[in-house]
């Protein structure tokens, strides 16, 4: 461990860890292109990996007031990313999935920001990708728990 390693505080490191990633995910935005918003690319992916699901459910998941995620929804649905089905359990409410378009627009978002990386990332030795490898998963293992204890809570 070095001696700067050794000299940060758990807090420090947390910051430092939170400015970095920041960085890094507005950077893959950008290289992503202006197809999506940010909110629009979070919920496409929730719908994803998660649905269909309700307005309520997404507006659950995203942690964003029902209004909010049927004002995007609906944005979703105007550019055809999002179809919408009654609900069989609850005739006031739809079941969104998503549509051809938005598993399209997802894939192509996704191969912008993998090129972006990897192009970044000729340049490492192959201690320094096993080091990302390694971060990735500890970043996914807290992640894990963060969604862990969401869904306990629902």
């Amino acid at each position: 461990m070095s001696k700067r390693s050794q000299d940060r505080t758990l807090e420090e490191t947390a910051a430092h860890l939170r400015l970095v990633v920041t960085r890094a995910a507005r950077r893959m935005r950008q290289e992503a292109g202006s197809e999506l918003s940010a909110p629009g690319a979070s919920a496409l992916t929730t719908v994803e990996l998660r649905g269909p699901l309700t307005p309520s459910e997404l507006a659950d998941i995203e942690r964003i007031k029902r209004p909010t995620a049927t004002r995007l929804l609906r944005h979703l649905e105007e550019e055809g990313l999002v179809e919408r089905t009654p609900d069989p359990n609850d005739g006031r409410s739809a079941l969104i999935s998503l549509s051809g378009e938005g598993r399209e627009r997802l894939r192509r978002l996704r191969q912008r920001k993998n090129a972006y990386l990897a192009r970044r990332m000729r340049d490492l030795d192959a201690e320094q990708v096993e080091v990302l490898e390694r971060a990735a998963d500890v970043l996914e293992l807290l992640l894990e728990g963060d969604r862990a204890r969401t869904e306990g809570r629902a």
